[in-house]
């Protein structure tokens, strides 16, 4: 293991909207100039907008760096093992360390890294039993669901979900993790949102989620192959939907939610 703190290259470029450019954050003298103008006596006036604006621009360069992060993970970027330093991360970013602090101690919540005191944070190390384990949560969860939508749905509101089964696809095809992992999580969503839970696809997205993390001792990324029998098996299962298959249903589920190994 490394111990030096690091940043990574290509931060927040890899199929994400936050790079470096995008995440610079103009300066707000708002504040500043009413408070002059009324030490002179100046007459001030503010639109209903104007005070909260400097924490919802702060939220939103934080989810834009978190984003982005979590596409570095999925792209392999951030490596297992490394330790990488927020203020290093915000010189890549264009921005300062703090809004990069944040978005890791969110990914520390998630379990994507571990905090290692006045250096940064460090990938944790995943290996095929935490994947295993993970898939067979997702089952748990997932499996019996959609086991009981397809008995439910009717088939014309299955054939909406094409054009996102269509999508995993595309972005399978492309060769870029991070775009398929997005994809990929959306059409679950949808499938799992016609059950009408919101905190079952909350529950089932975060696994999902930790799920797509790269492993230690073995590829850093799925394969191009992989990604492409995975966005597969997405259409394969709607068709079985639609025809009202259930055992088609049963057996590609459990297929889908089998580690790759």
């Amino acid at each position: 293991m490394k111990q030096g703190t690091r940043g990574f290259a290509g931060a927040g470029t890899a199929g994400s909207p936050a790079g470096a450019a995008a995440l610079r954050v103009p300066q707000q003298p708002v504040a500043a100039d009413m408070g002059r103008a009324a030490a002179r006596g100046e007459h001030t006036h503010a639109g209903p907008a104007a005070p909260p604006r400097p924490a919802v621009q702060r939220s939103s360069v934080r989810g834009q760096i978190l984003d982005a992060l979590r596409t570095a993970l999925v792209a392999g970027e951030l490596r297992p093992g490394e330790v990488y330093s927020a203020p290093v991360l915000g010189e890549r970013f264009g921005v300062s360390a703090t809004p990069v602090r944040e978005a890791m101690q969110q990914l520390a919540q998630e379990g994507a890294v571990e905090v290692v005191p006045n250096r940064g944070f460090r990938v944790v190390e995943r290996g095929a039993r935490e994947l295993a384990e993970l898939a067979e949560v997702r089952a748990l969860i997932e499996a019996p669901v959609i086991l009981r939508l397809a008995r439910t749905v009717p088939a014309e509101r299955w054939a909406e979900l094409r054009p996102l089964a269509e999508a995993t696809v595309r972005a399978a095809s492309s060769g870029c993790r991070a775009t398929y992992a997005e994809s990929d999580r959306a059409f679950h969503r949808a499938v799992l949102s016609l059950a009408g839970n919101e905190q079952l696809v909350g529950v089932a997205d975060d696994l999902h989620r930790r799920a797509q993390w790269p492993l230690v001792g073995g590829p850093a990324v799925r394969s191009r192959a992989d990604l492409v029998a995975d966005a597969a098996e997405h259409g394969a299962l709607l068709d079985a939907l639609i025809a009202g298959d259930t055992d088609a249903v049963r057996s590609l589920v459990a297929a889908h939610f089998t580690p790759t190994p």
